[in-house]
């Protein structure tokens, strides 16, 4: 079973894991037409530049319900990837009213508005390993059943676009696909540990800092690659199941430090480092290991770029496009 579609709808489409998205739908099918809902710019530039008229984006801020509504009726998208969220776990710990506003009233709109149209969509809801919290060793590697148990309020916000999904699904009969993604690779995404550890490299050997700062480095993750968690999400509508909940991940689990050695390792410049206090969280997941075997068994999908070539990406993306 393989679905196909028309109109593909993206929220926060230029955001970073937003902009990966379409680029990678772009690639796999030419002929789906994608239109792009946006708040703030972030790679809407780059976007327009890239495929000039072939995408269409719209402004939006997806707590107006209203201006939400009329945008679904004109535009009947046959599926849905909800990417838009504040997605800064840290930022999370000094604005939690404005992280969980936000992610809850959001989601709840763009579900409510499929509802009260009669749309019959595809929704992939883009959830995060997150929501399970500080899971314990017996229960690694972690199943889609485990516990949820956020510590930190934008994985309650995303626990609450997962739940009420579900009700959506269960009592509304929405058709909704869930995936809860572990660590990824995100170049575009500055706020990510392993993007800030490559960007402040790239840093150092421009003789633009002299000090690479850091958070805890204990964590134990596992990892995959930014075009191998696209295309996770795209196999996830052509073929996962209605209702189901999957668990997503790399096969390399390796802790913070090591990542940080392994980046190390690709630069021919002296790094010191140094931990920042302001990058501690109160509390913090250190052990995030999944169990993918049901997303793989119903989609066929397996991890293809290897985690140093996936490392080297990352730096390589970094030195090009390098911010201070």
């Amino acid at each position: 079973m393989s679905r196909n579609f028309k109109k593909c709808l993206i929220t926060g489409s230029t955001g970073s894991g937003g902009s990966f998205l379409v680029e990678h739908i772009f690639k796999k099918d030419k002929k789906i037409k994608i239109f792009g809902l946006y708040r703030s710019s972030g790679y809407l530039n780059f976007l327009k530049k890239k495929y000039k008229k072939k995408i269409s984006f719209y402004k939006v801020d997806l707590k107006n319900f209203s201006l939400l509504k009329k945008l679904i009726i004109n535009i009947k998208p046959d599926l849905v990837f909800h990417m838009a969220s504040n997605a800064n776990v840290r930022e999370s710990f000094d604005s939690p009213v404005e992280c969980t506003n936000n992610n809850n009233l959001i989601t709840v709109n763009l579900l409510e508005t499929v509802r009260q149209l009669k749309l019959n969509p595809l929704i992939i809801i883009c959830s995060t390993s997150e929501i399970y919290g500080a899971v314990k060793k017996k229960d690694i590697p972690i199943k889609e059943d485990q516990n949820i148990a956020p510590v930190n309020p934008y994985a309650v916000s995303k626990a609450f676009q997962d739940l009420i999904s579900q009700v959506y699904y269960k009592s509304f009969g929405l058709k909704i696909i869930i995936t809860r993604m572990f660590s990824y690779t995100n170049s575009r995404r500055l706020n990510l540990f392993q993007t800030a550890f490559a960007n402040q490299i790239v840093g150092i050997e421009r003789g633009k800092i002299n000090l690479l700062k850091h958070g805890n480095l204990n964590s134990i993750r596992t990892f995959v690659d930014i075009e191998d968690a696209m295309e996770a999400y795209w196999l996830a509508a052509k073929k996962g199941k209605i209702g189901e909940i999957y668990n997503i991940g790399g096969n390399k689990v390796i802790s913070v430090k090591k990542f940080l050695k392994e980046l190390m390792k690709k630069s021919d410049s002296t790094i010191r480092c140094a931990v920042d206090k302001n990058l501690l969280r109160p509390q913090d997941v250190t052990l995030q290991i999944p169990n993918v075997k049901k997303f793989k068994k119903h989609t066929g999908w397996k991890p293809k770029v290897s985690f140093r070539d996936s490392v080297q990406k990352l730096l390589n993306y970094c030195r090009e496009n390098y911010k201070e």
